[in-house]
């Protein structure tokens, strides 16, 4: 191989991996503008017990141990998201639809959390029970995604 090919190479392997790290950046920057008051919301499990179910965000839409804790207080409908939130949702039953799972790892659709979540096709009424503000098609569309990846506990 000459001189001349083995720059020709370096230059566009130089080339791609500065295009790489561009769309790398990229992928970030949609996730963020997607996730609104919950600027850092990742579809990881830790990411979402963080920024939705423990905080209060920037709308101002309460955070879910508000209600759903046994500190000082019975959890509503049975689901205390304070001391294990995990073994509490995935692949859980819920207590006030009978036969739905509360999140069916790798089927945001057939999750109860997410229906409760939107609104839709549920008994009582959408969380959070003292919304408006509730959570943003964006944020929930992070929560659909971490389903989606099989709801790992990462």
């Amino acid at each position: 191989m000459t001189e001349s090919t083995f720059a020709a190479i370096r230059r566009v392997a130089a080339g791609l991996l500065v295009a790489a790290a561009c769309a790398a950046s990229a992928c970030d920057e949609p996730l963020k503008d997607v996730a609104g008051p919950s600027p850092n919301l990742q579809p990881t499990f830790s990411s979402i017990n963080t920024e939705v179910f423990e905080t209060t965000d920037l709308a101002g839409r309460t955070s879910c141990v508000t209600c759903h804790t046994n500190q000082g207080r019975n959890p509503a409908s049975g689901l205390n998201l304070r001391t294990d939130p995990f073994t509490a949702l995935v692949n859980a039953p819920s207590r006030g639809r009978q036969g739905a799972i509360l999140v069916v790892p790798g089927d945001p659709e057939s999750s109860y959390l997410i229906r409760k979540l939107e609104g839709r096709d549920i008994s009582g009424v959408r969380m959070p029970q003292n919304g408006p503000p509730y959570l943003t098609s964006g944020q929930i569309l992070v929560i659909r995604r971490w389903i989606e990846l099989g709801a790992p506990n990462n």
